[in-house]
């Protein structure tokens, strides 16, 4: 480990952590982009345990005229429901779905619930479409959305739905989490305690299999490759980051896993 590992850990985290707002509340929307209140609010179920906490804010704060779940079961279920078990072990976890995990835990925890549960999705790229086909179906029309997701896979989030919304159209990110590492004790450790957080060479591993997704090339997501996602420019700052943290970690750059591809 060494100074440029944790560089690259923190420049990485806070490029794909995308957040739109400093803090959740209606004086922040209205600062930064003139409403207190954003058309649909989304949680989405790729998140660690964390984010329920954050969208719990977000409902209490009054800060959306509709408040949705999405996530049915994908690479990160299994944490989600261990989670859940280990905090409420009265809850049925097996055979359900992220959304209603999620949901079931801010009813427990703040006697809170979302107004709309999207339970098929399986990964980022039908996260979106299974969303606008659900606002579609309920009659929900939007100019404002706030998505909340992992922060490892908010800026992909963010690509994904301008692929398909119209430019016009308020984006508003806001990852669940921010988390950077330091050296402790001459270990790599996170700076501060996040509820939920992924192990520390997992989360290094969806880090690193972000960026050539993201990257806008023959093999990546964009619209030069798979045209999964919007096109994202990559800072060339970034760009050294993955490298240097990849050279350093190449076990652990992650491949797509095609159990969870749409159908």
């Amino acid at each position: 480990m060494t100074d440029r590992t944790i560089d690259a850990i923190n420049i990485l985290s806070k490029f794909c952590g995308k957040r739109d707002l400093d803090v959740l509340s209606q004086d922040e929307l209205e600062k930064k982009f003139g409403i207190r209140q954003v058309d649909v609010a989304v949680l989405f179920g790729g998140s660690i345990l964390c984010g329920a906490d954050e969208f719990a804010k977000v409902i209490n704060s009054n800060m959306a005229k509709t408040y949705m779940i999405v996530g049915g079961e994908g690479h990160t279920t299994s944490t989600l429901r261990n989670r859940i078990l280990q905090m409420f072990p009265e809850v049925v976890v097996e055979n359900r779905t992220e959304a209603e995990l999620f949901d079931e835990y801010i009813r427990n925890k703040y006697g809170l619930k979302a107004d709309y549960l999207e339970c098929e999705s399986t990964n980022c790229g039908n996260n979106i479409t299974n969303l606008l086909n659900l606002l579609k179906n309920e009659g929900i029309e939007f100019q404002s959305i706030l998505l909340m997701q992992d922060a490892t896979m908010q800026n992909r989030m963010d690509a994904v739905i301008r692929k398909y919304v119209d430019a016009d159209k308020q984006i508003i990110n806001f990852a669940t989490y921010t988390a950077q590492v330091q050296n402790r004790d001459n270990r790599l450790a996170y700076t501060k305690e996040i509820l939920g957080m992924w192990k520390l060479e997992h989360f290094i591993s969806l880090l690193l299999g972000e960026i050539p997704r993201l990257t806008d090339d023959e093999n990546g997501y964009g619209p030069k490759g798979k045209g999964y996602i919007a096109h994202v420019e990559i800072p060339e700052l970034v760009r050294n980051a993955f490298n240097e943290l990849a050279n350093e970690y190449p076990e652990l750059i992650r491949e797509a896993n095609p159990n969870y591809a749409s159908k």
